[in-house]
């Protein structure tokens, strides 16, 4: 179901409002790449000659990039591959309904190489503050050369503050962003117009020609510049990713009228810089300004910086959150910032490991140039993912097949180009990508197997409902007065092992017992009206099904209301709820690949966040039942 229209409209305000606060959200990312982009073209070993013939080409590239992969592909194509009005790889893959699929399934594996693009997006959600906010501060080595060797210091210092300030919220300053963005972007336009001032000639760059003799004559050096003019949309998988914030409106109002046009004046403008002062190549951006302005305009960058690391930052809350929903990675805890909101979301333990490693970034690369190299990795592969999982559900959306291969296959070959060419960075840093989004794959892939593994486990040790309900109809328990919720953890109607245990040691029950099963649907939200799924099983037995869309967050309080509301004969704040809570022992004679594998899921158990907060559910009203499960 496509209903963009419908998320566009949820959201409050006029259009142009919703379209400038899209600014400081959806284009950050995209928004700051002038900083270095055009610079890293021409940097490095390798590297085209600074010449007007090469210049023209890769600034040709530049344009048709920013038109071919923004404007077309995501702006016209992928943002109409919308899972009820939410975009991103995650919301992508759930639309082929893939969480029970088996390993002999070809979903199965599209699961698996979706799974693999978001990890990929951790990788970029490190390096993203750390390249934007380095390049910014970058520009004091014109501004005031003085303070050259408090570059580093400074950065980190800013990024330190930007983590340090997550656990509080962005909502009161956040209506400030799109303003700033939008200003960011009418400077970004200035700017460009000065520098075509000096030579309009740069305006035919937008000859598809020049980029194809580019390739003609440079070879394969040629081909390796793709890595670095693939800087100039690494933004793409964001505008994708936020469509269930601002909907398919705000965005392309965003990108055309405002973005696209202030992006290609100034990289037209830097590249006219460059035909007349090849030696500004080391900062073509801020040499674009009068020196009397280049500090003010460092101060803005940096602020423009900030705000598009907030987005990633935001972006991979969310991302996370999403996993944890389905599945994919432990219960963490989380924190909503917004009492209103609750897309609004803090992660403390993703916060402080982001925090880590974009400092850590900073410290070991040193400057953009070498931060450069380990960027565009995650991002280009992640558009191939994109790319191959939109084709495959395009015909959910009334696609013509014709059409949607065509298209499809033409932007795989074009992602493939760029990320051939930035496979070729995998020495030189790229391979910081693979390692992150490795060892977030191999967590999930533990995690997973583990789960799966300890459901078995229970399965076998549990009963179902029909015959608990015959074994206590032929032998009646004491029964004590309240009513208790039994989480089962299983979506097949059955009574957990621990209650189980128990039961037969104690021989008693509460006169009401409701059987609750959270479920995760395979689409962003689920409405109200269809939370709850009653079925009474007699003798004060209630079996009890709440869904929830993968963006939601799971409250079994207020679910419960909504049952009290519609007539369900309890009383939400005098429940017990009764949880199991299993003592998990790894098998004796396991070896090899299994016994990590083993490990590793016991280390993320033993860390997970209790079931209590996760669910938020009163901890002075909660019973945990042990188990000791051998795995």
């Amino acid at each position: 179901m496509n209903t963009n229209g419908t998320a566009a409209a949820a959201h409050s305000g006029p259009p142009p409002r919703t379209t400038v606060a899209a600014l400081g959200v959806v284009f950050g990312d995209i928004g700051t790449s002038p900083l270095y982009a055009l610079r890293e073209s021409f940097g490095g070993a390798g590297a085209p000659p600074l010449d007007r013939f090469d210049l023209l080409g890769v600034m040709s590239l530049i344009l048709w990039a920013l038109i071919l992969i923004i404007s077309i592909k995501y702006l016209l194509f992928i943002l109409r591959a919308d899972n009820q009005g939410e975009g991103g790889i995650i919301a992508l893959v759930a639309l082929l309904n893939p969480w029970r699929s088996k390993p002999d399934q070809p979903r199965y594996w599209l699961m698996l190489l979706g799974l693999f693009g978001a990890c990929l997006l951790y990788g970029d959600g490190t390096i993203t503050p750390a390249i934007s906010v380095l390049s910014a501060i970058e520009g004091l080595h014109l501004a005031a050369p003085q303070l050259s060797s408090y570059v580093q210091p400074i950065t980190v210092l800013i990024l330190l503050l930007l983590f340090g300030v997550q656990r509080y919220g962005t909502g009161r300053i956040g209506n400030f962003f799109g303003p700033v963005m939008l200003l960011w972007f009418i400077v970004l336009a200035l700017l460009g117009l000065r520098g075509i001032w000096l030579d309009p000639s740069v305006l035919i760059a937008f000859d598809p020609r020049h980029a194809i003799t580019f390739f003609s004559g440079n070879g394969l050096s040629g081909f390796l510049t793709l890595g670095a003019v693939f800087l100039v949309v690494t933004g793409g998988e964001a505008l994708y990713a936020d469509l269930g914030h601002f909907g398919v409106g705000p965005i392309r109002s965003g990108w055309f009228l405002v973005v696209f046009p202030a992006l290609v004046l100034n990289y037209l403008g830097q590249g006219a810089l460059l035909l007349h002062h090849p030696d500004a190549i080391q900062m073509p951006f801020f040499r674009l300004a009068p020196d009397a302005v280049i500090l003010p305009l460092v101060v803005l960058a940096t602020v423009a910086t900030i705000i598009a690391s907030q987005a990633v930052i935001s972006a991979t809350f969310s991302l996370t959150r999403q996993a944890i929903t389905l599945g994919q990675l432990p219960r963490m805890r989380v924190v909503f910032t917004e009492a209103n909101e609750s897309g609004r979301v803090y992660l403390p333990v993703v916060n402080w490991l982001l925090m880590i490693a974009c400092v850590g970034l900073v410290l070991g690369f040193g400057n953009t140039d070498a931060l450069a190299s380990a960027y565009g990795v995650a991002v280009s592969m992640d558009m191939v993912v994109t790319t191959i999982l939109a084709l495959v559900v395009s015909r959910r959306f009334g696609w013509h097949p014709l059409i949607a291969l065509g298209a499809g296959t033409f932007f795989i070959i074009v992602d493939s180009l760029f990320l051939g060419a930035n496979l070729a960075k995998i020495p030189d840093g790229g391979w910081y990508a693979f390692v992150i989004a490795g060892l977030i794959f191999l967590l999930m892939w533990c995690w997973r197997k583990g789960r799966a593994h300890l459901s078995a486990q229970l399965a076998r040790r549990s009963t179902g409902q029909a015959a608990f309900l015959e074994q206590i109809e032929a032998d009646p328990p004491y029964r004590v007065e309240g009513t208790a919720v039994v989480l089962t953890g299983r979506e097949e109607p059955s009574v957990p092992a621990a209650l189980l245990h128990h039961f037969n040691c104690t021989h008693v029950l509460h006169e009401r017992i409701i059987f609750l099963n959270v479920t995760t649907a395979d689409c962003p939200h689920v409405p109200a009206a269809e939370r709850l799924s009653i079925r009474e099983l007699g003798l004060g037995l209630i079996s009890i099904q709440v869904h929830y869309g993968f963006s939601q967050p799971p409250n079994i309080p207020v679910a419960l209301k909504l049952g009290e509301h519609i007539g369900l004969p309890i009383d939400t704040e005098s429940l017990i709820y009764i949880l199991s809570r299993e003592t998990l022992v790894a098998e004796s004679d396991r070896h090899g690949l299994a016994y990590l594998q083993t490990q590793i899921y016991l280390w993320l158990a033993r860390n997970a966040a209790r079931a209590t907060a996760y669910f938020r559910l009163p901890e002075d009203r909660v019973l945990e039942l042990g188990l000791q499960v051998v795995l």
